[in-house]
Order: structure tokens, then C-alpha cells, then sequence
């Protein structure tokens, strides 16, 4: 580790990367989460970090060091919190040193098999500015954009689309409101910077789960304060400073001049956004798929041959997902079951993510484990014959453990092979001798890619074949959107797009709530030619590769739903001749419409003064409609990339006298334009 360590930071100072040489370094990290298993070794856990701390520390790299998800650190090394409320599940022992948040999780975490959970837009900000509140210094989110565990890269059941519920999702385009709500409240921080960075902090108790948190420069009449509500499900009003402010439940209010509210946690109003996702023309065009199957190996072709089976990740070095295991033995006529209604039964323990199992050639089924269960237990009846019989098992991975204290000690593959049921009791064949095969002959060959599609034999696809490899070739879709894979139609297996893989699939592992876990692929645009891209993909199980869809995905529709009460946004920037100002005083109420990069807004389906209802995509008027809400929308947003709208009754002419008006202004437009076929 030392080596390795020395090594990384000598080639950052060697290309003059640490902010002390002037570069964009600022701070450097030192192992992480280590807290996590420091238990497991005793008073050794705290000499290995101790040891790390001073072997970081002199390396010099003129930043800090930081160890992350620690309460504390070794000597100048800055612990660090992981989580989604670090302020106020966190402490700091050593008060001589700044609060640093490196990761706050903006989604939860997803493994095959896991219910999407969110996590909402005002969850975080409240999170963020109780941390900031209570002298937080920084708070570094993770992950801000989601991202695709490409080819085998992801860990242990960890889905291949990652933390796409991010600010910004797996394909770059921007969350809302999620992206929205956190960039103005990080504008309305650096609008209040200097009272925030260097005025007094104090707190005040105001009430049973209330507080504010001032931070002031008398001597330049500076001041800017939270007010935190803390209950859950209680909405109140406080006194603050003489003056009545209403908090949401769960909620921060920032207060300019500690006395304006520009921004609460929980009133979001920046704009709406929904994915959707289109089946394009020229993909669907010669969708015509060949298959090859994969040879399924007997003892005789194997090399690496053991008495019992052999552990897994010893044998596939990390190079695939897969091993063959295969034995054979003999039976006889007395040992078979008399009856035709009773078969026998192959049971295999195994200590894989998943496996399929042969007999004579025949798929007899496939079984899986889970991220939270280690291990599973595989039993299908099976087809057996007098004379020589043919056992192959093809255990799969599907990543690396990612975490604990002892992941040398991690062990895959199968523990316990026996057949139930025969005449002659149970067979037991963990010692038969066993052979074995690392990765697919596919794999082996490159059949995913152009140089070595060539080298085996294809014919005219089938559905639901196991073990199966299936090609066709598209066009790029026009346009510029993110593309997708649809593999609704598929179960388990990879992806590969012009020989680079897309990542592992496995539809068939369905939620508590009977849906896939992922049923979309992410292929960027820069694996794609404009015509002819190779489409392979290995299907483990009985998927039906013709009902595979390539499409593109947008967040065209986009949404307001902003009411006259809400507190005031900030225009945190003007221009002044060639000079671009700060400004703080513009509190005025508005909402703004942007779309997607290239693109223009091209229709209003919807606009409502008073007090609309429903959501983005399901808006309907309400009693206090105001009829010419829709004109005034489109004089000021059609053919524009943006458009920012008055929230104000008189604008609109609503008559704020109306019983059931909420002075909310509703508006949903549609983005389109940019290059061809966007």
C-alpha cells in the first residue's frame, strides 16, 4: 500500500497537480470507510490507521489528508462523514478541526432485486443546510451524476445503471426538480458568502424541534440565518428577531438579512421534468437476429481437472463471469426410478451469484442468490439414462464483493453437488472428479466484436434458448438524445455494441413488487457509427431477443407549478457594462423554463393562473382559471431555449378574490428542435 501510495502522489507532483503547486488539488484521501471494519481487528485497526495517517502525512503533498466515514482521525489527518443526514447524525471529536461532509448519498443505493427508493429533492437540501447551519465547511455529493457500470465493472449484484436518481441521471440530463432545488440553494449560500464565511455564528432555541443558526457581521450590517424546523409532520410558526415566519415540517428557511425568507427546503418550485423514451424508425428497420449456441463442455473438453469442484474466482482470474463445471457417472437400470412420474432431482449448494443447470445436454433450470443472502440452493428435476450421464453447471458472478474486512477470504462457486430420488438412495458427487472451463467460447473468440463475429457459425435466431448468443445490426438512431436498450423481452446476460460491452442485464431478477429491477441499457453515442452497429448479447436464460427495442431518451416536457406565496428566488447574477455583479436584493417571484442543450420550447400544453391541480403530465384547471394564462405563456416562452414567468396575479389578471385561488401559476411545454430526428 505505501509503495503504491508514494507512487500515485510522486506522479501528482510531478505533473504539479496539488493546489500548493498551484493545481486543482485541494485535499487528498487516505483510505476509505474504514470504520466500517476497524472492529474486526481489534486494537490492529487502530495502529493500521495510525500507521496510514503518518505514511500519508509524509508524503507532503501540501493539502490535507482526509479519512472518510470517521468520527476521528490520527494527527492532522481530517475525518470526514458518509452519509444522507451528517448533521445531525455525525459528531466530530475534535472540535480543532473543520466539518467535512464527502459524501452525501442522493439516492439510495440499488443492488438487483432492491424497490427504487428515491431520495427527494427536499430531503437533501434540508440535509444540506443543517449541516452548513450546525458550521459545516463543505459538503460533497455522491453521486451528483449517475452513471453505467459498463462491461463487467460493477460490484457484487450492484445494478449496471448507477445512483440514476443523481442531480443529474445516468444519461447527463439534468433531474428535476432535484437539480434544480440544489443549484438555487447553493446560489442563495454564494449570494450570502461573506456573512457566511465570516460573520459570528450563534444559535438560538425557539421552540420543540426549533432552532435558528445566525451568522453575522455587525460592522457591515451583514446577517444571514436558518430557521430549522426538525419535527416530522408538524408545520409551525416561530418569532425570530421580533418577526413571525412560518417553517414547514422538516424543513430549513434561509433568511437574508435575517429577515427575508429567499429560500425553504421544502417549497420547491423550480421546474419539473419527466423522462420518456422513443422507439425510433431507422432502428426498427431489418430487425433480423441470429443466434449461436454456446457449446456446452464435457469432462473430456475440459483441462483443469479436480477431484471436487474448485473455487471460482481462482479460476476466472477476474477475466469473466463465468466457469464450467461438469462431471459424469453412470447409472444403471435398477438405479433409475421405476415409476415415470417420479425423476430425480439435481440439488447443488452454491456459494455464486447465480447458476444454470445441463443434463445430457438438456437446460434444466437456472437459480440465483441476492445481495443480502450469501449463497443459494439449486433443485430441478432432471432426465437421466442408463449408461453414462453428463452433469454441467455454469456458475456465474456477477461482480466482486465491494466492502469488508476479510475480501481475500471470499469464496464462489459450487460447495455441494448431489442427485436425490434414485432407486439406490442418493448420489453424491462432490468427489466424482470434476472439470472445469473458465469464461464462454464466445468470450474466448470475440463473437461480440467485428474481428471475431467470423469465427463461429450463425443461423436464423429462435426464442428461448439458454446459453445463447444472438446478434443483429442497427443504424444510429437521429439526433443527439441518449440511447437505450429496451431488454424487456430478455432475462440474464451481456451487452456488447460494436465489441465494447454495455454491461450485464438481468431483467429476470424482479423487485419485492414484480417489476425488473433495470429493463434499460445505456449505449453512449460514442460506441455507435451512423450505420451498421453490431448488437450482440449473451442470453443466459430463455430470453426472446425480437422483442429487444433500441430508443432514445428525453426530458422534453417540462413543468411549473409555483405559487404566489412562495418565497422570492434570487437573480444571483447581473451583468453591469462588461462587469458581471453580485446582486442580492431581487427577491421577486418567478419561475423559469429551460430545456435540454439545442432545444427550444415548442409548444404550451398547458397554463393555468389560480389554482390548477394534479402533476407534470396531468395538470387540469381549476375553479379560479384564468382563461388567457396559455396566451401570455407563449408570447413569452414559444421558440425560446428559456423563458422565466411571472408569478403574480395581476400579470395574468386572476382575481385573487376567488375562494379556492392559490395564486399558483401551473405551465407544462414541450422542448423539441436541435439537430435532426431530436
Amino acid at each position: 500500500m505505501e509503495k503504491f501510495v508514494r507512487f500515485i502522489v510522486q506522479k501528482l507532483k510531478d505533473a504539479e497537480l496539488f493546489a500548493s503547486q498551484g493545481g486543482p488539488i485541494i485535499l487528498t484521501q487516505i483510505e476509505n470507510e474504514y470504520g466500517n471494519i476497524k472492529k474486526d481487528h481489534a486494537t490492529d485497526g487502530d495502529k493500521y490507521l495510525e500507521w496510514a495517517a503518518q505514511m500519508a502525512l509524509s508524503t507532503q503533498t501540501g493539502v490535507p489528508w482526509i479519512m472518510c466515514k470517521q468520527s476521528s482521525a490520527p494527527g492532522e489527518v481530517i475525518p470526514t462523514c458518509n452519509g444522507r443526514h451528517c448533521g445531525d447524525t455525525w459528531t466530530l471529536r475534535d472540535k480543532n478541526k473543520p466539518m467535512l461532509w464527502t459524501e452525501n448519498w442522493t439516492q439510495q443505493f440499488r443492488a438487483y432485486g432492491d424497490q427504487v427508493a428515491m431520495r427527494s429533492a427536499e430531503d437533501i437540501a434540508y440535509a444540506v443546510l443543517r449541516f452548513f447551519a450546525k458550521g459545516g465547511s463543505l459538503v460533497n455529493y455522491y453521486m451528483y451524476h449517475g452513471g453505467t457500470n459498463f462491461g463487467r465493472t460493477g460490484a457484487s449484484y450492484v445494478l449496471t445503471g448507477y445512483y440514476d436518481e443523481a442531480p443529474m441521471d445516468e444519461y447527463g440530463m439534468y433531474k428535476e426538480p432535484k437539480f434544480g432545488h440544489l443549484r438555487d440553494l447553493h446560489n442563495v449560500i454564494r449570494s450570502y458568502q461573506k456573512a457566511f464565511l465570516l460573520g459570528k455564528h450563534s444559535s438560538e432555541i425557539l421552540g420543540h424541534g426549533y432552532e435558528a443558526h445566525i451568522f453575522e457581521l455587525p460592522e457591515e450590517n451583514l446577517c444571514l440565518s436558518f430557521l430549522s424546523n426538525n419535527n416530522t409532520g408538524e408545520d409551525g410558526t416561530v418569532i425570530f428577531r421580533g418577526e413571525k415566519h412560518y417553517v414547514p415540517s422538516r424543513s430549513v428557511s434561509i433568511l437574508a438579512g435575517c429577515k427575508n425568507v429567499v429560500y425553504n427546503t421544502k417549497r420547491v418550485f423550480v421546474q419539473h421534468n419527466e423522462r420518456s423514451y422513443h422507439t425510433s424508425e431507422v432502428t426498427s428497420k431489418n430487425n433480423q437476429w441470429e443466434m449461436y449456441s454456446e457449446k456446452i463442455p464435457k469432462y473430456r473438453d475440459t483441462k483443469v481437472r479436480m477431484k471436487e469442484p474448485l473455487e471460482q474466482f481462482n479460476q476466472t482470474k477476474d477475466a469473466s463471469d463465468y466457469l464450467w463445471y461438469t462431471t459424469s457417472f453412470r447409472l444403471e437400470s435398477d438405479d433409475l426410478p421405476f415409476r415415470n412420474d417420479i425423476r430425480p432431482v439435481l440439488q447443488v449448494k452454491s456459494s455464486a451469484h447465480s447458476m444454470m443447470g445441463f443434463a445430457n445436454d438438456a437446460f434444466v433450470g437456472c437459480a440465483r442468490g441476492s445481495k443480502q443472502v450469501k449463497g443459494f440452493m439449486f433443485e430441478k428435476p432432471v432426465d437421466l439414462k442408463v449408461g453414462v450421464n453428463h452433469v454441467v453447471l455454469l456458475s456465474s458472478t456477477m461482480g466482486m464483493k465491494d466492502s469488508g474486512g476479510e475480501l481475500a477470504e471470499v469464496k464462489s462457486g459450487i460447495q455441494e453437488c448431489l442427485i436425490q430420488g434414485l432407486n439406490t438412495g442418493t448420489l453424491d458427487l462432490q468427489v466424482n472428479g470434476w472439470g472445469h472451463k473458465a469464461a464462454l467460447e464466445g468470450e474466448d473468440k470475440e463473437i461480440y466484436s467485428e474481428k471475431g463475429v467470423g469465427k463461429v457459425q450463425w443461423k436464423p435466431a429462435e426464442n428461448g434458448r439458454a446459453a445463447t448468443w444472438y446478434k443483429r445490426y442497427f443504424d444510429e438512431p437521429d439526433g443527439d438524445d441518449p440511447v437505450v436498450l429496451d431488454m424487456s423481452s430478455m432475462d440474464k446476460g451481456m451487452i456488447f455494441v460494436n465489441g465494447e460491452g454495455v454491461g450485464r442485464y438481468w431483467v429476470s431478477y424482479r423487485t419485492l413488487a414484480g417489476t425488473p429491477s433495470q429493463a434499460l441499457y445505456h449505449i453512449p453515442r460514442p460506441f455507435l457509427k451512423s450505420k451498421d452497429n453490431l448488437l450482440v448479447v449473451f442470453e443466459e436464460e430463455m430470453g426472446k431477443p425480437d422483442g429487444i427495442l433500441v430508443q432514445t431518451v428525453t426530458r422534453d416536457d417540462i413543468c411549473l407549478f409555483i405559487s404566489e406565496h412562495n418565497p422570492g428566488q434570487i437573480k444571483t447574477w447581473d451583468t453591469d457594462g462588461d462587469k458581471i455583479k453580485l446582486i442580492a436584493e431581487d427577491h421577486s417571484r418567478r419561475g423559469t423554463l429551460m430545456c435540454p442543450p439545442e432545444k427550444t420550447i415548442q409548444e404550451v400544453v398547458f397554463a393555468s393562473f389560480g389554482n390548477p391541480e394534479g402533476m407534470c403530465g396531468n395538470f387540469t384547471v381549476g375553479t379560479c382559471h384564468t382563461p388567457n394564462a396559455k396566451q401570455i405563456v407563449e408570447k413569452e416562452c414559444l421558440g425560446k431555449p428559456s423563458c422565466m414567468l411571472p408569478v403574480d396575479h395581476t400579470v395574468y389578471g386572476a382575481d385573487i378574490n376567488c375562494q379556492s385561488t392559490t395564486a399558483t401559476l401551473g405551465v407544462q411545454v414541450r422542448c423539441g428542435g436541435g439537430k435532426k430526428g431530436a
